[in-house]
This record gives C-alpha cells, structure tokens and sequence, in this order.
C-alpha cells in the first residue's frame, strides 16, 4: 500500500452532522486514524431518511473511514476514559456550543494543561466570542446572517438558500486548512493550539465578490441569478430547448463571442467596450446574447463555443453529472460496502495527491463499533 499524507496522526472526532464531520473525514481520507465519538443515541445524520437502523447513506457520507465509539460524556467515568484517548491523539474536533465542552471539563484550557501538543479545533455557529456565541448553528441561519440568501435567487425574488450548505462545508473547510497550518506550527515548536471558525465566519468569508461591491461603492449587493456581479457576461444563457453557462470574461472572450455570434460590432459598442461596461448593462446584452441563441439547440452552440475555445458548459441535474465522463475519470464516484446497508455509492475525494494518495470507499463506522478496540489502547479497558 502506499504511504498517506497524515499516516501517523489521531484524530479525535467529537462532532456531528456535517461540519466537523465533513472535516474529519477529509483528514481521514489522508492517512489520519479518525475516532468518531457519539453519545449513546448516536450522530442524528445516523437516523436521516433513508435509516436501516443505526445507519444511513447520510451518515456515511461524511464519516466513512472513520472508527466509531460510544461514549456518554455526561458520566464521570465516560469523561475519565475520554481524557485518556485524547492522550493518544494529535488532534480534536468539536463542534458543541461554545461552553459545553467546558462544562465537561474538556475544553481546550483543561486538556492542554496534560497534552501541550494537542491541535484543538472548535467549529460553532458563531464563533467562541462576540455577543451571539452561545447560539447555536445551522446551515440555514448561517446563510441568511451572512448575507448569503440575500444575493442567491432571481433579482426581487424572495430571499433563497444556495443549494448546496455553504456554510457547513467551508466551516468544515477553513478548519480544515487551520489544522494543517497548526500541524506545521507543531512541528517546529512542539506546541499545540486552539483554532475557532464558525459556520457564519464562513458565510462571510466567502463573500469575496460581495463585499468587495459594497466596500467599494457602497452600494448593497443584489441578487443577479446566475450572473456575475463583477465580469459579463458570466451566467445562464437560454438556448432553443434550454440553458446553457457562457463564461466571456475578458475582452479577448467577448470579442470573440461576438464574432461567433455575428455581431462583431458589439465589441466596440459604447455600452460593452469593456468589462464595466458590460456589467452595467448586463441585463440589455445578455438580450442581445439569447436573441441570437434563442435560434439554435444548446447542442449546436456548445459545440461551436467549445471548438473556439470560449469556456461554456451545459447545466446539468445531479443524474447527468454522475454519469459524466469527466467526472468517472475523476474518481469522484466510489462504490462502499456496509454490512448493513450493502453496497453505497459515495464521493470521492476531490484531492490527488501524486505521493501520498487518498484513501476512500471505506465504510463508517457502525455505532459503538470500535469502542473496546480504541479503549483498549488507551489503556482504560
């Protein structure tokens, strides 16, 4: 087998959901041994539609390859066995309200003090501080706090959630780069340290288009549907029997755009000479646009675009993206087998390491699988 990135490392997953989660399971896929612990009725996700008992395809989705234990932190005793695993790991992953694992005395003031090299990342709602952080966190609430909703939709539509949880997954995601920018602080100093993101504070980083217009012009930002608010036209274009993406740019793009059209004085129109422009009046040329495309099949216009090299693309439904070639060529597709729920397909992982790759396909793990197994290494069963 070939070595992984992060062979050697523990990961103490003490997380549920999607954030923490999503990830644990992305160290894990690189080489680290992620223990899951889950309170006795188990990660809420093991029960989403779909359940054969204790597990789902949900659950699997952000924990496969990970070991699973059980343990009641609410009991001393639990608490007792809990600080001894910690012991053995790297790192810690939560994602409790701020002061929960406090109470329990296992925040990160309490466990440093025994393992001074422990990487300790909190993920919350709202972050560790500021006036709001004792509330808790979902995905929805964070989109619309950030400003997320309020530019998602059709302009003057009602206010819309991004499809996909944004604010989990980059929460999941800054903590992960956090964790590995810790680990190479660890390696030179033999210190540890305690790293606090939140699902808002992804919400908000993520906002890079956003808030550059507002800081710089002041104006509020709107939704655009498909459109970009900094570059046009970058959106949605209707076809004869349906949508594709056009993606021109620059100058360069549009000029070629317009050539491919048959309207190569577009380009030096005083309303689309260049880029600001073209923002500005982007509702008129994406008109002048689809009254050219509206004449032809998305087939014929991709292919034209594609053969002149102006980046296009069609818009597909979850089924046409999973059949497609790129993405088969990509892995991004694997086949697991679950004892209890047979064979799942699942992700991939988006992440080619040319020395060190990936690890993925393995199931997660059943609750309480690995409990004896992770406490016998501890030394506390």
């Amino acid at each position: 087998m070939p070595r992984r990135a992060l062979e050697g490392l523990r990961v103490l997953d003490v997380t549920q959901v999607m954030a923490g989660p999503f990830c644990a399971m992305q160290l894990c896929d690189m080489g680290a041994d992620v223990i899951k612990v889950e309170p006795p009725t188990g990660d809420s996700t093991r029960r989403m539609a779909g359940a054969v008992g204790d597990d789902s395809a949900s659950f699997n989705a952000v924990n496969r390859g990970k070991r699973g234990i059980v343990l009641d932190l609410k009991v001393p005793r639990a608490r007792d066995a809990f600080r001894q695993v910690v012991r053995t790991c790297d790192i810690l992953i939560e994602n409790y309200r701020p002061g929960v694992m406090k109470a329990f005395g296992l925040d990160y003031a309490s466990l440093s003090a025994e393992h001074p090299a422990l990487i300790y990342a909190s993920i919350s709602g709202y972050g560790a501080t500021g006036p709001d952080a004792g509330k808790g966190g979902f995905d929805l609430v964070a989109q619309g706090v950030s400003g997320i909703m309020s530019v998602t939709g059709e302009p003057n539509g009602p206010p819309v959630k991004a499809g996909l949880p944004l604010t989990d997954l980059g929460a999941g995601l800054f903590a992960l780069s956090a964790i590995l920018a810790a680990l190479h602080y660890r390696t030179r100093t033999g210190r540890g340290q305690f790293i606090d993101t939140s699902l808002l504070d992804a919400g908000v980083a993520l906002s890079v288009w956003e808030a550059t217009e507002y800081f710089a012009s002041g104006r509020v930002p709107q939704a655009m549907g498909s459109a970009h608010r900094m570059s046009g036209p970058y959106q949605a274009i209707r076809c004869a029997d349906g949508f594709i993406t056009l993606a021109a740019a620059n100058d360069r793009l549009f000029v070629r755009l317009c050539g491919l059209l048959g309207h190569p004085e577009w380009a030096t129109h005083p309303d689309y000479a260049n880029d600001t422009l073209r923002v500005h009046n982007r509702e008129t040329l994406a008109s002048l646009i689809e009254s050219v495309t509206l004449t032809e099949s998305r087939a014929h216009w991709l292919r034209l675009f594609e053969a002149n090299d102006l980046p296009c693309g069609p818009i597909n439904n979850y089924e046409q993206v999973f059949r497609d070639p790129q993405v088969v060529a990509r892995d991004l597709v694997v086949e697991t087998t679950h004892p209890t729920l047979g064979t799942l397909q699942t992700l991939g992982s988006p992440i080619k390491l040319s020395e060190t790759p990936t690890v993925v396909g393995r199931p997660a793990p059943r609750l309480g699988e690995h409990t004896l197994e992770v406490l016998r290494e501890a030394g506390c069963a």
